[in-house]
C-alpha cells in the first residue's frame, strides 16, 4: 500500500497502536502455568474490545487469534493447551485489521526469567530491526534492508532465517513487495517509495537459517531445532526516518 492521505496515516496508526498494545499486554501477562490458549484469549479479547479483527483468523482461518510459537518453533505456532514453563523461549505475533487497515507486530521473550544466551539473541535481533528501520528510506533499494539485517546478525554471531521475510501491508495483511528479505538478495531491484507501508521482521538464529513446516500445517520450526528470535514493526517509508506504526 502507498499512503495517499492523512486519513490513511491516521487509520494505519490506529490499528498499529492496537496491535502494539495487544502484544505488550500478552507479553506482560505471559507466565508459567498458563496455557498458550489462555494467552491467546488475552490478545483476542483486547483486539475485540478495541474494535479490531484478528488478521490470521479472518484471512487464513488460522486456529488462533494470534500466533504463539514455542521454541524451536519460531512462527505460526498454534495456541493450544501447552502449559508455559519458566525459562521457555516463545514468540508472539499479533496482526489485525480495523476499518480496512492492517497492522502487524511481533516479539520474542522468555517466560518468567532472563537467560543470558537468549537475551544476547534478543538484543541482536532488536538491533538488526533498529538499523533496518534507519535505512528504510524513499529512494533506497529494498535489498538494503536485508543487507543491513544480515550484517548486524553476523557481527553478533547469528544467522538470519532466509525462509522467513517481512512484507508489504496496508489494505491487506500481505501486499507488494511480497517479500522483505532478511539478507542481501543481489537480483532484487525494488526501490522504496515515499508512503510505502512495510512490515519489517528480522529472524535471527544460532542455526543454519532454514525452517520446516510441522505436521499441523502451520507451525514453522528451525530445521536444526536451534533457538531463534523475531521482532517486528509496521512502518510507513518516508524520505527520512520512517513512521513506526506499531509503537
Amino acid at each position: 500500500m502507498i499512503v495517499e492521505s492523512d486519513q490513511d496515516i491516521k487509520s494505519l496508526k490506529a490499528i498499529g497502536h492496537v496491535c502494539a498494545m495487544a502484544l505488550q499486554k500478552m507479553i506482560s501477562e505471559a507466565r508459567p502455568g498458563m496455557t498458550t490458549l489462555e494467552l491467546d484469549n488475552i490478545g483476542s479479547e483486547f483486539l475485540k474490545k478495541e474494535g479490531a479483527v484478528s488478521a490470521p483468523q479472518s484471512m487464513y482461518r488460522f486456529p488462533g487469534a494470534t500466533c504463539i510459537s514455542i521454541s524451536p518453533i519460531i512462527a505460526h505456532g498454534i495456541p493450544d493447551h501447552h502449559v508455559l514453563k519458566e525459562g521457555e523461549l516463545i514468540n508472539i505475533d499479533v496482526s489485525a485489521e480495523m476499518d480496512g487497515y492492517f497492522g502487524d507486530t511481533g516479539a520474542s521473550m522468555v517466560v518468567g526469567k532472563q537467560i543470558p544466551e537468549y537475551e544476547k539473541m534478543f538484543e541482536a535481533t532488536k538491533s538488526a530491526l533498529a538499523k533496518a528501520l534507519q535505512v528504510a528510506k524513499a529512494g533506497e533499494p529494498l535489498n538494503l534492508i536485508g543487507k543491513t539485517i544480515q550484517e548486524e546478525a553476523r557481527q553478533n554471531g547469528f544467522n538470519v532465517i532466509k525462509d522467513l521475510t517481512g512484507h508489504g501491508i496496508g489494505h491487506k495483511l500481505h501486499e507488494e513487495p511480497a517479500s522483505v528479505h532478511n539478507f542481501y538478495k543481489s537480483d532484487e531491484r525494488f526501490i522504496l517509495t515515499e508512503g510505502l507501508v512495510l512490515a519489517i521482521e528480522p529472524f535471527l538464529t544460532t542455526g543454519k537459517g532454514h525452517i520446516v513446516e510441522k505436521k499441523d500445517g502451520w507451525s514453522l520450526q528451525t530445521v536444526d531445532k536451534t533457538i531463534a528470535a523475531q521482532f517486528e514493526h509496521t512502518i510507513i517509508v518516508t524520505k527520512n526516518e520512517p513512521i513506526i506504526l506499531t509503537i
